[in-house]
Order: C-alpha cells, then structure tokens, then sequence
C-alpha cells in the first residue's frame, strides 16, 4: 500500500463555513486534499464525506451528473454539524481519467450508460481505489466515521482498507431531468441506495 504523505494546510474560508485544507501526496505524485471543519479531535465518531474528483460536475456544473450538488450538500452538512471532514480523491471520472471521462460522454451521447461507456473504452465500471482514505484519516487521528453516501460499495471498500465506518448517512442532491438516466444506472448497475 502506497503511503499518503501530509504536505501543507491552510484555512480556507467557504460560503458554508471556514474550512482548513490539507494538502497529501502520493509517492506517485497524485494529489489529494481534505477539508476539516472544528474540532474533529473531540468527536468519537465524526462525519466523513469521500468524494472523487469531478470537474465537470463540481467546478462546470454539468446536469449530467449529481456530483457538483453533492459536494455542496457535504460540505454544507458539516458545516451545520460544525465538524466533520471531507476528503477530496483525484480520481476523476471513477479513476478514468478526465480525457477518457469525455470519451464515455461521448458514448453516452450515443445512447450507452456510464457502466456501458467505461466498459466500451476497456475500463470496468469502477476504478477509484480508497487505500489513501486511511492515511490520511490516521493523520487527523480519525478512527471511526459516520460517511456521508449514497454507495453501500464505497462503505465495503473503505471498511476494507480499515477505515471503521459506524454509520451511514445519505445525501441526496442533485437529481434533475438531465441526469435522470445516469442515477438510475448508479442505482440499478451499481448499487446506490436512494
């Protein structure tokens, strides 16, 4: 297992509450940040969002996906809750790639799902790997969390690296007509909860 290192933090000030950032580096040299907001040192269970990188919905607001609300609702819940964390993955489109992401697009203009679109491009459905989640939740001294998802596999892959996810909470955001299809293929294909 690659080891995640801590790198740098800053505060960084949202319009949902003043957040630090946390900046880790793989020995690859992929990086990864995490957000923490209060004093998650005092809490036994804390609220944990895991997100991966999606530029397209969080940064562009694409409706293709529910990605960009999502990341919203997280950090506008642990905001509300006043501490928790989330942990923001480089793993853009589910570990494809940010290229190969526009590719499936393409595929799904034709008529494929997401599933179906990675597949075609020789990729399997999923490939965001969750080992870093573990150090970098070691870091802030995080040992159980209450993970904020709608992805019951998300919580098997954590629970499999280690990561001791005590409960689950949804987070529902982000539904619209455009991305009607791809939420059904997450709940159908993959096994999202709603």
């Amino acid at each position: 297992m690659n080891s995640c290192k801590f790198v740098s933090e800053s505060n960084l000030p949202t319009k949902f509450g003043d957040f630090k950032i946390s900046a880790f580096e793989e020995p690859n040299g992929k990086d990864h940040l995490a957000l923490t907001i209060g004093n998650i040192h005092e809490q036994d269970i804390v609220m944990c969002r895991v997100h991966s990188e999606c530029l397209t919905g969080d940064a562009l607001h694409s409706l293709r996906c529910d990605c960009g609300p999502q990341l919203q609702a997280a950090l506008e819940m642990l905001a509300q809750n006043q501490s928790g964390i989330l942990l923001y993955l480089r793993q853009e489109g589910r570990g494809i790639g940010l290229v190969n992401k526009i590719r499936a697009y393409a595929l799904q203009d034709q008529g494929h799902d997401t599933v179906e679109a990675n597949e075609l491009l020789g990729f399997p459905a999923d490939l965001r790997e969750y080992n870093i989640c573990l150090d970098i939740l070691e870091h802030f001294q995080i040992f159980k969390v209450n993970l904020l998802t709608n992805n019951p596999k998300k919580v098997t892959a954590l629970e499999e690296v280690g990561i001791n996810v005590v409960k689950r909470t949804p987070i529902h955001e982000g539904e619209n007509e455009r991305n009607k299809n791809y939420l059904e293929t997450k709940r159908d294909k993959m096994g999202h909860l709603s």
